[in-house]
């Protein structure tokens, strides 16, 4: 059966390809601190199960402080310059997102396929992780085919996927991290003396009152952590499963997927979700750091107020 342990192989020798590149690249002062980098988290998929929570907790560790000692730089693969670009999009013009649009198309075919095909009577892939088995090889044949179409060499995904790494640089992980931060979080109780402070301060028998706290506080707590992987176990376990769903009798799938939505409200206002807000600032080269959270703001509350509004009128049609 397929799952997550062949997501995890695919990812971890793709960082381990950027990791050789990444030495071998002279022209790049930071090569060894990049291939450092890249090499242990290509590491961390490869054989993070073997480690254990030790072997793993001074891999997090090692991380942080090659990228707290400033020791990643833009390195310089080898791929098309930036004439070679505007050329290549006079010559192809909207072709050029073909590939981009396969991969959402085939991850929507794969999780609806996917976790209906057997063998003998076994599942061909784990229906759990339909999605991200989806996802991997829609990212695969994404990569094979803008190659083919655009006549580029075999190693132009690897060194274009090096570059965007290079260029994100350590906010890459920000992700995964703070999912974990979530995960600590839930584990040492935080949800439980958040859901105890919201009992206190939300009107225990006002239903909007409860919807309202869950999703701000999903908003809230996203713009603290950076991520709203990191905000969903606390506040649905202490705000969400206690109150608007134990309480009032929500719909569990509504109100999880419309917290999910509050919380990326929240991403969209805070410098902590760097990969999202400050990336793109500094890929762009704007002026203003902060550009892009004024820019998203305004869309931000309206959602997180609609979003309010429509947990009340969609959660509680039992």
């Amino acid at each position: 059966m397929i799952g997550l342990p062949l997501v995890y192989l695919l990812a971890g020798l793709m960082f381990a390809a950027f990791a050789g590149l990444s030495a071998a690249d002279r022209d790049n002062a930071k090569r060894f601190g990049n291939a450092a980098f890249w090499g242990l988290f290509a590491v961390s998929f490869l054989f993070g199960d073997r480690l254990g929570d030790l072997g793993n907790g001074v891999l997090a560790l090692l991380l942080a402080v090659i990228a707290g000692a400033g020791r990643l730089g833009l390195g310089a693969p080898r791929t098309t310059t930036d004439e070679t670009r505007e050329a290549l999009a006079t010559r192809h013009g909207p072709r050029l997102f073909i590939p981009a649009l396969v991969i959402p198309v085939m991850v929507l075919a794969g999780s609806l396929v996917l976790k209906r095909l057997t063998i003998h009577g076994a599942p061909l892939a784990d229906p759990k992780q339909a999605t991200l088995i989806s996802l991997a090889f829609a990212a695969i044949v994404a990569a094979i085919l803008a190659s083919v179409m655009f006549r580029q060499p075999p190693s132009a995904p690897i060194q274009e996927g090096r570059r965007l790494m290079d260029l994100v640089g350590w906010a890459a992980l920000l992700p995964q991290m703070l999912a974990a931060l979530g995960a600590v979080f839930a584990l040492a109780g935080v949800g439980k003396s958040v859901g105890e402070l919201a009992v206190m301060i939300t009107p225990v028998d006002s239903r909007f009152a409860a919807v309202a706290a869950y999703c701000v506080g999903m908003a809230a707590f996203t713009a603290m952590m950076g991520n709203a992987f990191a905000a969903f176990p606390v506040m649905t376990g202490g705000i969400a499963l206690p109150l608007v769903i134990g309480r009032f009798h929500g719909d569990p799938a509504v109100v999880c997927a419309i917290g999910m939505l509050s919380g990326f409200c929240g991403t969209l206002l805070t410098p902590l979700a760097a990969n999202f807000n400050l990336v793109p600032a500094a890929l762009l080269r704007l002026k203003d750091r902060y550009a892009v959270i004024r820019a998203q703001a305004p869309t931000a509350f309206v959602m997180l107020a609609l979003n309010v509004a429509l947990m009340n009128l969609l959660a509680f049609h039992r």
